[in-house]
């Protein structure tokens, strides 16, 4: 059931979302639905070396997703976690759920693929994106907070997410 309704939900997105990509010139930022053209995406998996500490998990510490449902990691202060998007041309829908230091201060996505062919397959690529729903920064911040002191690329997520107006 869960299954069906998922796809369901996908190729109802994909649909609109093409209409959109097609129509829309602006939506305001941080609402659902916001189109956003050419966001620079690259490609991680969990056996490359600096992600093998944490195997197959992402940082809210449950398992990759690759299927229907797909994990993506980002800098929590511009794409917080918990939010869903799909890329033009993708059925696929990517969920936040996970940062890496080379993601802070950027506004690249790094995009889970499985393995390594499928992560070179990926490459970098500049996409449009169509935010179904923007994440907690008050969730991102309860989770990065008690991690601020192991590294440099977590305070700044913090303090930029601290940083943010009300």
């Amino acid at each position: 059931m869960k299954r069906s309704i998922l796809l369901c939900l996908a190729a109802l997105c994909a649909s609109a979302f093409a209409d959109e990509v097609k129509n829309s010139t602006t939506t305001q930022a941080g609402t659902p639905g916001q189109v956003i053209a050419g966001v620079r995406t690259t490609a991680y998996t969990h056996d490359e070396s600096d992600h093998i500490e944490y195997g197959a998990r992402n940082a809210v510490g449950s398992q990759l997703k690759y299927g229907q449902i797909r994990s993506a990691a980002a800098d929590w202060s511009i794409y917080p976690v918990g939010t869903v998007f799909q890329i033009a041309g993708d059925s696929s829908l990517y969920v936040v759920d996970d940062y890496g230091s080379a993601l802070v201060g950027t506004k690249t996505i790094d995009l889970y693929k499985p393995t390594f062919s499928a992560m070179n397959r990926w490459g970098t690529r500049h996409v449009t994106i169509k935010v179904i729903k923007w994440g907690s920064f008050a969730k991102s911040l309860a989770i990065l907070k008690p991690r601020s002191y192991k590294a440099p690329h977590v305070r700044k997520m913090v303090a930029s997410i601290e940083g943010r107006p009300a």
